[in-house]
């Protein structure tokens, strides 16, 4: 009996376009002969949409492999319900009867679904998931928060310091100071719950820095600044639960380097200044150390399932930092992850193979937990 696989994606975030994009490579990658996939589309005001409106959110050809191999979609709404025994997420057929759905993979990037939110939701529907729990999905959305559990524990990070929207638009002048003492110029300015370089920038001055906060504002409540290094990008994958394990590292390699840093635009649009190789080009021993900072960043949020560990190595002193963590990282033909565990000698069908597995186990593990004396 095939899985029924509800992929949720898009959402209530600036990253909504990268989640579709992500979304439509799970949706061509997984292997229709072990799971029903049932695509289930959030727009950007908070829609839930039916699956066959869902499917028209990809492009033509992925809208035609999809309709090839699974048919004709529901054109019914999703409904969250605990009378089921295959799970409590069901879309319902239109003739007054529940498609139950087994396991869900929320792809969804950024607020309202990598920062616990919709794990929370799926937690009270009592369905599995895929990738990280409520804790852990919160503290690697929140940049300030996340670096506190890094550094408890053990890992380096680089100098920065946080603050809220409301603090910069009661006293700018201070904000700008404390920025200029604690860090200095160069630095960069990003929303503390947000990726894919979405309002992020650097800032030279502090007319330029009154500009980054501005946009960094618009996207959270809470902004983060951290120094400006001159280094190396290093990214790596991790996969697991309770004995989660690294991929080799990998490597965005940019051709201009006069581009101040790899932005939205630079990731996404494929404009040829970039290309992201595996393995990084490092030594051996540094290769190792980059996996296991990664294993142990991941379990310092409490990891589960999937995430993508970023570093900076200092080309000044080879130092090697911990950045941030993704929870649910990009999954774009674009993007590293499934660059990574490839080079690793594990293809995409088979990383999502295992996230599922996961998703069961880590369902069936916190099953043993008592609710009642």
């Amino acid at each position: 009996m095939k899985l029924r696989v509800g992929v949720i994606f898009g959402g209530r975030s600036g990253e909504h376009e990268i989640a579709i994009r992500s979304a439509k490579t799970v949706i061509e990658q997984i292997d229709p002969s072990k799971y029903d996939v049932v695509p289930i589309a959030i727009s950007n005001d908070g829609r839930w949409l039916s699956p066959a409106e869902s499917v028209k959110q990809f492009p033509d050809h992925t809208q035609r492999q999809f309709l090839e191999t699974a048919g004709e979609p529901s054109n019914s709404a999703i409904a969250l319900s605990g009378e089921t025994s295959r799970g409590g997420l069901t879309v319902l057929d239109g003739d007054g009867g529940t498609m139950a759905l087994d396991v869900i993979f929320p792809v969804l990037h950024g607020t309202f679904g990598e920062d616990g939110t919709i794990q929370g939701l799926l937690e009270m529907a009592d369905i599995p998931y895929v990738g990280c729990g409520v804790l852990a999905s919160a503290c690697g959305m929140d940049k300030a928060v996340m670096k506190i559990l890094f550094r408890d524990a053990g890992l380096p990070i680089c100098k920065h310091l946080w603050f809220l929207r409301s603090e910069f638009e009661r006293d700018p002048a201070a904000v700008v100071a404390l920025v200029g003492k604690k860090l200095g110029f160069p630095c960069f300015v990003k929303p503390a719950n947000l990726g894919s370089s979405v309002g992020v920038s650097r800032a030279t001055d502090e007319s330029s820095l009154r500009d980054a906060i501005t946009l960094a504002a618009e996207f959270d409540r809470k902004i983060i600044v951290e120094e400006s290094l001159e280094m190396r990008e290093i990214e790596c994958a991790v996969i697991g639960n309770d004995d989660p394990k690294a991929s080799l590292p990998g490597e965005y390699l940019i051709r201009d380097q006069s581009k101040a840093f790899l932005d939205y635009t630079e990731k996404y649009s494929g404009t040829g200044n970039n290309e992201f190789v595996v393995p990084a080009p490092v030594s051996s021993e540094l290769a190792k150390k980059i996996q296991s900072m990664a294993v142990t960043a991941f379990k310092a949020v409490d990891g589960s399932g999937l995430a993508r560990v970023d570093f900076f190595l200092r080309n000044d002193t080879g130092e090697l930092l911990v950045n941030e963590i993704n929870t649910m990282p990009g999954l774009t033909d674009a993007s590293g992850y499934p660059k990574m565990w490839a080079g690793s000698g594990l293809s995409f069908p088979e990383v999502i193979d295992e996230l599922i597995r996961l998703a069961i186990e880590r369902h069936k593990d916190k099953a043993r937990n008592k609710t009642s004396l």
